[in-house]
Parts: structure tokens; C-alpha cells; sequence
């Protein structure tokens, strides 16, 4: 065996054989796969070898196109069958809330360029004659679509990687893993009692159920835990061997989405495949060492209601004997989407590994992941299925709970705003019993509960408001132990868009009081800390203690990267602000890019600082109150902060926000946190202070025009495409990315960011993904939208081409399957002089 190679990828099922292949593709040949088994023999062997291109993740959607598109190429590239049959995949939708989430797919389908067809109830039943259409209102049909025979498709990727050069080596185990103090890594292996080592740039992970035990040797808590997962093959039935026998084509893939269960042909009968309540994690301690080509008894009893409805849709199926059950384990994450990308805190690790759709997604998850290593970044935005979305909360017991209720949801209706509610509330800040009392709907980011929004005393929806359909999956709406229910989730307008409206006005027009602890917070300081900054970030870096700015991190190509708010409190000291969202990536970028003469450090502060956002035009009168700071234009200008006392407490106030009104972001010791915020309730009281949810601060900011991650930010898009002229400091020596970033503008940009007024909309808002047409021509894509309450408008944002962004210019938008006039508008259609920020 090799005792060097560039990279060591860890896994032997289609997941690592693609991520060789594909590294071997790009040039890297100096490769080696190490399968402690015969390769197949995890998870890949028993799985059923869908290939959905449905997903309402941009990221996880553009990995399935890759991989339906490649996989029928490589027949001929290594003359083996990969057993793809290209039957096409029919969803079936028995809800208008269920075609409400076609509608809003296919818009996500157009812009990345997926094939979606609707189909009747009729059409229905001509492509899937054995298919009771009785209660069905509608279908979307993928042409492209399909399932594989997943060893074979395992065993061409092994052999295109071998053809390039790239190695495998079987029956060995890897031991070990350990960094030495140069970087390289080094990989411990056992073969047949023989041990060695392997020497080595990069480690990829693709190890499936064994991830976390993986992890644990290089001290990485993987947020990976299977779940069982069974399907059902039947006996052969005599209706599907009669089209067999007259050479009728096979019947595509059928998902009855509200039943939770997919079914397709399989060898002259039936494979029923449902996702149920109850199916249990498995393997948390991972598997035995042993393990190989493993199932579990089946337990049919879990099942049964699914079996139910899918005799009821596809008679046929109950006409015929069960022939096998396969109950196998299935990698899952808290989200349901895979972890592919660097390992937070270790330079060259990198993970490929939580794939629930492994088989649909191996292509596309190796063919970025090889990217990223080869080239330094993936070629599309992958902060969808990052490994540093999650943080060090999400422990096992978190895991055992958000996975279980990923595998249960997979088929529910994806609402985009949905909050799903296993393992909450696990992060609280200390006001989050106040939140509460005062009618605080909550959310969650990164195990953080925060505000959505706020419903007034008393204020509950009876099971009339709910109106569930009756299926089985017809969860619409958050289920609190003990709290009334208060919001049905809807792709469209719902019962709290009234709600948040009155928040939005309120805050508006007099004072309110918003939680944001949630953001990412540290300390970058030392003697190099301003040069560090100044090459690393777009905007020139405060020079005077206490001035603010907005600054990104760019990649190496000109896309954004992150945001930071940067405040200097004191010679080299600087206090960075960030998405919540994103604290792990974040903060990963920073540390990795730390100069190693110790000159410039880093300080995590995220759990040890608090933040209250106190803004609306009397803010400035509560704040008054409770300091002898001077508060005035002069003396306390935007965008600075500075050191003042709230009562006894020590704050730092920072004049900024991100709604566009007189405000403070009121940045504190965390466990002073219920002192503040009682004092500031209790000086607001004579301004009616009411508290508000982040819904309303995020269509505040889309007055504003302001920007999000990965939204109208992202690696795809040169900053500036996405409007950061202001930003970015031409002025300094360099910055990360600048190059790229320029030469790209040079060569003229793609797109354009532009705000735009939709106009008809009665009910159903733009929410971001939605196709931009002129004409029949796409020729854009909505980053976000929603309705501005103080400018009496719906909106979206959107990225268009160039010539198509100047003000006045009409284009049309699809929401949920209707065309809109949509127009584009100057930015910051609310207060574009700012005159309310500079109050």
C-alpha cells in the first residue's frame, strides 16, 4: 500500500468512490481510497437508488442536477452499466398547500434549470395506469428523473477513478488519524494484522454511519446520526408483467407526498418505501467494528398506516405477497441535507458525509468537494449543506432528536416558514422569559431561540383557523407543549402578516425593543490586528476607536463570503459582528486565516455578550433615561459606538441597525442582560416600547434594500453584482479577493441586485427563488421579497442582467405559478436619503 498520496478519502461507498473520481477527474491522480470492507458495504448496498431532483435547497438542488445529468455519461466513459432507468418521477398533491409548494419549487426548478412539467389528475393516470386518482388534485413530473442500481453505479465511479490513476485499497481500517506539526496528516491504518501509514495533504470523511466515530479521532463532534429506513418489495404483479410482456414502458417513480411514501416498479412488481413517525436513530456509537452488508429486523408495525393509503392510491400493491423488507440505516443531519465541505478547525479536513439521498447526491457532492479542494472554492454556493451551519450545541442527544424529526418531515409540506419543533428550546437568552410572557412566537438559528414576532395577549387559532386537510401529513402550524397555537405556516400571506405589520409601523412610529443575541460576536486584537483586517476584509478598517463599518470577506474569486460589522474599541482591538446563522463558518474563516507569528488573536464571544436593538423614532427619548451619555447627532453620530452605563450596567452602544431607523444596538454582558432590558421596558413605558420579531426587521431591511447571506450575497456573485461598491476600499493595498474582484467587473458582470415593486399581489407575497422574465426569456432570479408596510408595497430583490436593471424597467415575476408586473425601483424605496438613520 502507498505510504504517501495527496489525498486520503475514508469511505467506500458511492459517496467516496464519486469524491476519488471526481478528484482524480481535475488532475489529482496521487489519490487513495481506504474501505475498511468490500466497497458497497454500508449503506449504498441496500438503497433503493432514487435519484429526486426535488428539493427546495439551492445548493442540495444543484447537486442532484449534476449528478442525474453525469451519471448516464459514465457508461461510456468506462463501458460499465450503471443501471439507470429514466422513467421519470411523478409527485402527487392531494392539498392546495401541497401545489403551492409545487408552485413555489418550480420556480426554484426554473432558476437552476431543472425541467418540471404539471400534470392533471387524467395525465396522471396515463403515465401510471395502476394509480388511483381519486382525492388527487394536481402532479409536477420530472422528466429527467429516475432511479440507478446503486453497487453498479459504485463500481463505474471505482473504475473511471482507477482509469485516472486514483487508487482504492479494500479490507483495510483506518486506525487512526493524526496532524503533524507541518500539517500534513497522517492516516493510521490495519490491514489483515499489518499496520501502516499513509502520509497526506487533505483526509476527506466519507465514512456514512461510521462519521462520528470518524471525527472523534481527529476531535471533530460530526453532526451525523442514522436513522432506520425501511422499504418493502413485493411479489411480482401479473398487471405490471402483462406491460412488461407488451413492451410498454416502465412506470416512473411515484411519490404520494401527503402519504410520506414513494413507489416504484421493481422487478416485475412493487417497492413501497414510506418515511414514518417513529423510525427510530440507530447506530449512535456507530456500528460494530465487524459490520458489513448490515439490516435490522423489519418492524412492519411502524408502517402500517402508509401501507394503508398506498393499497388505497395503487390497489395493486395489496393484491400481491411481500417478498422482502429492507430496514437499513440511513445517515441523516438535524436539516436533512448532507454536510459537505472543510471541517471547522482543521485545515485539510474535510467532510462528505450526512447523505439521506446519497445515491442522488454522490455525483454532485464529489464533483463540488473536488472543487473546493483542487481549486480552493466550490464552483456554486454551498452554504446549504456547509458542516459549519451547525455548532457545538448540536450534541448527540440533539442530534438523536432533530434527526429523527428530519426523517419523518422528509415528505412534509416544506413551509418557508416553518419552525420545526424537536430539541427546543435548547440556546435561551436570559430574556427570553420576558420575550415569552410579552407573546413572543419563537424560531430558531443556530439552536438560538429568538422572536419571530408577537401576538397579542390571548391571541390563539382554532382548529376552524388551521383548516387541516385530511391526510397524513397536514402538520401546518408550530406544536409548543403547553402554549396555545398561535401561527399556521402558509406560502402565502397567513394569519401573522397582519401582526407583523402593526410591529413594523409600531416601531416606525415610536420605539421598540428587539432580542439579537443570536449573532456571532468576537474580539480580533494584537499589534498586527489592523494590517491583519485591512488585507483581509473590502472596507477600510476603523482607524479611530470607536467608528463603525460594514465590511465582507470575499473568496478568492470575488464572491462574498461573510459580513462582519466592524467596531474598533481601542488601539488593536477590534469587536466583529456576524450573521448568527453562520458563526461557525464565520469564525472558521477568521481563525484559518490568523497570521501564525501570534501577532493578531481571536476571542469568541458570541455566549458571552448579549445584544438588544432599540430603535424607532423615540429612541433616542428612552435611552436618555437611562444614561448620561450624550445621544445627539454631534456627540453620538451614526455609525460609531461607544462606552456608556444603562443604569449600573456597562454597555457598549452602537449606533446601527439593520431596519433603517434611529436605533441602538445595546451590546452588554450577557448576564446583565435582564437588568437592561427592565430598565429599558420600564423607561419606554411613557413612549409605548413594544418588543418585535425578526419578520419584521427582515422586511424593514427589504425597505432598506439591505442584504443577506446566502441571498442577495453569495460566493456565485461578484460583490459588485451584489451593489457593495460602497464597501469596498479601492484605496488600500489589497484585500483578500480583490484582484478576482476587479477583473471580474473588468470583463463586464453578469447580473445586477435590483429592488423591485410587484404589482396585483393580493395574497401571496415573493419570498426569494422566484423566476424573472422578460417575456417568455428568464432572465433573473429573486433573492428575496415580502411586503414593506411603511412603504405600502410588495417587493423583491433580485438578481437581473445588467442591461435590464435601470429604474422603470418592466419584467414580470412567478409566484407560486402566477405572473406578476414587476418593476424595477431605486433602492431603499423607505427613507433613501436616510434621514431617520441620521436623526
Amino acid at each position: 500500500m502507498k505510504s504517501t498520496a495527496r489525498v486520503v478519502v475514508i469511505g467506500g461507498g458511492v459517496v467516496g468512490v464519486s469524491t476519488l473520481y471526481h478528484l482524480a477527474k481535475m488532475g489529482w491522480s496521487d489519490c487513495i481510497l481506504i474501505e475498511r470492507k468490500e466497497l458497497t458495504s454500508g449503506s449504498t448496498w441496500h438503497a433503493a437508488g432514487l435519484l429526486p431532483l426535488f428539493n427546495l435547497s439551492y445548493s442540495v438542488g444543484k447537486i442532484h442536477q449534476y449528478s442525474v445529468d453525469f451519471y448516464p455519461t459514465l457508461e461510456a466513459e468506462t463501458e460499465l452499466s450503471v443501471g439507470f432507468s429514466n422513467v421519470s418521477n411523478i409527485r402527487l398533491a392531494r392539498t392546495q398547500d401541497r401545489f403551492d409548494e409545487y408552485k413555489y419549487y418550480a420556480g426554484v426548478a426554473e432558476t437552476i434549470g431543472v425541467e418540471v412539467n404539471f400534470l392533471t389528475p387524467d395525465q396522471v393516470k396515463e403515465v401510471w395506469p395502476l394509480c388511483n386518482v381519486d382525492g388527487v388534485i394536481g402532479a409536477i413530473q420530472h422528466p429527467a428523473d429516475g432511479y440507478i442500481q446503486p453497487a453498479d453505479l459504485t463500481q463505474a465511479l471505482a473504475k473511471g477513478a482507477r482509469q485516472r490513476g486514483a487508487k482504492i485499497q479494500r479490507n483495510t481500517t483506518v486506525t487512526g488519524i493524526t496532524q503533524q506539526p507541518g500539517g500534513e496528516w497522517v492516516v493510521h491504518t490495519e490491514c489483515n494484522g499489518e499496520l501502516g501509514e499513509i502520509t497526506c495533504e487533505h483526509v476527506v470523511s466519507c465514512t456514512g454511519n461510521f462519521a462520528r466515530q470518524t471525527g472523534r479521532m481527529v476531535g471533530l463532534d460530526v453532526p451525523v446520526i442514522p436513522v432506520e429506513h425501511q422499504y418493502i418489495v413485493t411479489d411480482q404483479h401479473p398487471a405490471i408483467m402483462e406491460r412488461r410482456a407488451a413492451g410498454l414502458p416502465e412506470m416512473g417513480v411515484l411519490r404520494e407526498s401527503d402519504s410520506s411514501w414513494y413507489m416504484r416498479e421493481e422487478a416485475g412488481g412493487l417497492l413501497l418505501g414510506p418515511y414514518e413517525i417513529g423510525a427510530p436513530a440507530c447506530y449512535v456509537d456507530g456500528p460494530a467494528a465487524n459490520s458489513e452488508y448490515e439490516l435490522f429486523p423489519d418492524a412492519l408495525d411502524r408502517l402500517m398506516p402508509y401501507i394503508e393509503t398506498a393499497i388505497a392510491r395503487v390497489p395493486a400493491f395489496g393484491e400481491v405477497g411481500v417478498k422482502k423488507v429492507y430496514n437499513g440505516a440511513i445517515a441523516y443531519t438535524p436539516d436533512g441535507s448532507p454536510i459537505v465541505g472543510p471541517a471547522w478547525d482543521k485545515k485539510n479536513f474535510w467532510l462528505n458525509e450526512g447523505h439521506s439521498f446519497g445515491i442522488t447526491a454522490a455525483g454532485g457532492a464529489g464533483w463540488q468537494l473536488a472543487h473546493w479542494i483542487v481549486e480552493g472554492e466550490p464552483s456554486i454556493d454551498m452554504m446549504g449543506v456547509d458542516p459549519r451551519r451547525f455548532g457545538d450545541y448540536a450534541g448527540e442527544g440533539y442530534l438523536t432528536a432533530k434527526n429523527e424529526e428530519a426523517y419523518a418531515k422528509v415528505f412534509a409540506v416544506h413551509y418557508p416558514d416553518e419552525e420545526r419543533e424537536a430539541a427546543r428550546p435548547l440556546r435561551q437568552t436570559p430574556c427570553y422569559s420576558r420575550m415569552k410572557d410579552l407573546g413572543a412566537v419563537f424560531g430558531s438559528v443556530f439552536g438560538w431561540e429568538r422572536p419571530n414576532w408577537f401576538a397579542p395577549k390571548g391571541y390563539e387559532l382554532s382548529d376552524a383557523d388551521l383548516d387541516r386537510p385530511d391526510v397524513l401529513l397536514n402538520h401546518n402550524h408550530p406544536d409548543v407543549p403547553g402554549a396555545p397555537i398561535r401561527e399556521k405556516w402558509s406560502f402565502r400571506r397567513s394569519n401573522y402578516f397582519e401582526h407583523v405589520g402593526a410591529e413594523c409601523r409600531h416601531v416606525t412610529e415610536k420605539v421598540g425593543l428587539q432580542d439579537m443575541s443570536a449573532f456571532a460576536k468576537c474580539r480580533i486584537s494584537g499589534p498586527g490586528a489592523e494590517e491583519w483586517l485591512g488585507g483581509l476584509l473590502t472596507n477600510a478598517v476603523p482607524k479611530k476607536i470607536g467608528r463603525v463599518t460594514l465590511s465582507y470577506l470575499l473568496t478568492k474569486n470575488g464572491g462574498v463570503r461573510a459580513e462582519f460589522t466592524v467596531y474598533k474599541t481601542g488601539p488593536q482591538d477590534y469587536y466583529l459582528v456576524s450573521a448568527g446563522a453562520y458563526e461557525r463558518h464565520d469564525q472558521d474563516y477568521l481563525k484559518k486565516a490568523l497570521p501564525t507569528d501570534g501577532s493578531v488573536t481571536f476571542e469568541r464571544l458570541t455566549t458571552a455578550m448579549g445584544v438588544l436593538v432599540l430603535a424607532g423614532p423615540r429612541s433616542r427619548d428612552v435611552l436618555a433615561k437611562l444614561t448620561r451619555a450624550d445621544l445627539s447627532n454631534e456627540a453620538f453620530p451614526w455609525l460609531t459606538g461607544q462606552k456608556v452605563s444603562i443604569g449600573a450596567a456597562p454597555v457598549d452602544a452602537l449606533r446601527v441597525n439593520f431596519i433603517g431607523e434611529l436605533g441602538w444596538e445595546i451590546h452588554h454582558p450577557i448576564e446583565m442582560q435582564n437588568y437592561i432590558f427592565d430598565a429599558i421596558m420600564a423607561a419606554g413605558a411613557e413612549f409605548d416600547i413594544k418588543p418585535f420579531g425578526i419578520r419584521a426587521m427582515t422586511l424593514m431591511a427589504m425597505e432598506k434594500s439591505y442584504k443577506l447571506i446566502p441571498r442577495e450575497l453569495s460566493i456565485e456573485y461578484n460583490a459588485y453584482e451584489s451593489g457593495l461598491d460602497r464597501f469596498i476600499s479601492l484605496k488600500k493595498p489589497g484585500f483578500h479577493g480583490k484582484d478576482a474582484l476587479l477583473a471580474g467587473k473588468d470583463a463586464g458582470l453578469a447580473n445586477q441586485l435590483v429592488t423591485m415593486e410587484v404589482l396585483g399581489v393580493t395574497d401571496a407575497d415573493a419570498r426569494g427563488s422566484e423566476a424573472v422574465y422578460l417575456g417568455d426569456e428568464l432572465v433573473g432570479r429573486a433573492t428575496s421579497g415580502g411586503y414593506g408596510w411603511r412603504v405600502g408595497k410588495s417587493l423583491a430583490l433580485a438578481m437581473v442582467r445588467p442591461d435590464l436593471s435601470a429604474v422603470g424597467t418592466e419584467l414580470e415575476i412567478a409566484i407560486l405559478g402566477q405572473r406578476y408586473t414587476a418593476v424595477v425601483i431605486a433602492d431603499s424605496p423607505f427613507d433613501p436619503e436616510n434621514t431617520a438613520l441620521r436623526g
